[in-house]
């Protein structure tokens, strides 16, 4: 999280725009307390997924912010309405972290279909004792049918759960798509079916998510977000071995999240100076 006052008087030059930026230094999120503190008369705000931008911080800002970059693509965590009633910009970094996340979907895919984590703890604990026809077989995605929730408007999703063999979620998270994937939707999929959540927790019912794993409803599911992050680890999903849960690095790759730290910080430069943001939210 970083906080930039614009100190640059109106009349100078914007090549010569010139930031005050007090950091929170650490990869844990910064307490709320903290950051409601910190963002107290600041014009601009760089913000991660983690910090909940809601009617209370922004009335902690106060009338001088006029800009929030936020290093993901996702906007769930912005209060977009009340951003926009007080005109303030909004930045964010779509597109380049496709491709990384695209990797790590079918990563996921193959990860949970063919039951990797079960073999590698096979290997570990002394379970591989002898090559067998059957042992640790899981399903294949040659030839399957794949369908992805969030890519067009062709297939409604009750067809799409009744078809595919595989699902992937990627939609964004709305009042509509929350609890999009619940206990009448894995009512719907195959048994041999396997879910791949890469968008965002809410998205999927994880109680019902959890009774369609523990009864066999559907075969198995891969998740790279939960509802929360992290996930307790506690939490009943963990203790299934059909479920293969990642900490949410979709776009965990040096060279996109370099590139998505740059346009973050481009895209709240951008909007001090009055000018054209690289990525910006329409509003």
């Amino acid at each position: 999280m970083q906080l930039c006052q614009d100190l640059a008087p109106p009349t100078r030059n914007i090549a010569e725009l010139s930031c005050e930026v007090e950091q929170w230094d650490s990869d844990e999120p910064i307490p709320r307390k903290e950051l409601e503190r910190g963002v107290a008369g600041a014009h601009g705000l760089l913000c991660l997924l983690t910090e909940q931008v809601d009617r209370k911080l922004l009335d902690a800002a106060g009338a001088n912010l006029k800009v929030i970059s936020t290093m993901s693509v996702g906007v769930d965590h912005l209060a977009l309405d009340e951003i926009k009633k007080r005109g303030i910009r909004v930045g964010y970094t779509p597109d380049v972290l496709t491709d990384a996340t695209a990797e790590l979907a079918v990563s996921l895919l193959l990860t949970t279909s063919r039951r990797l984590p079960e073999a590698i703890e096979e290997v570990k604990n002394g379970g591989w004792t002898a090559w067998k026809p059957l042992w640790m077989c899981g399903y294949g995605l040659t030839k399957s049918t794949v369908g992805i929730i969030g890519l067009g408007r062709i297939v409604p999703t009750s067809q799409l759960a009744a078809e595919a063999d595989f699902i992937v979620v990627t939609c964004s998270l709305t009042p509509e798509t929350k609890g999009l994937c619940n206990k009448d939707f894995f009512r719907l999929m195959k048994k041999t079916a396997v879910l791949v959540n890469i968008s965002r927790g809410d998205v999927v019912n994880q109680d019902d998510l959890y009774q369609a794993l523990a009864s066999g409803q559907i075969a198995a599911a891969g998740l790279d977000v939960t509802t929360p992050e992290p996930l307790p680890t506690s939490h009943p999903l963990l203790t299934l071995k059909n479920c293969v849960i990642l900490p949410h690095i979709g776009s965990a790759t040096h060279g996109t999240r370099n590139i998505m730290s740059l346009l973050a910080a481009n895209n709240l430069l951008a909007g001090l100076r009055g000018e054209p943001m690289p990525s910006e939210l329409k509003l």
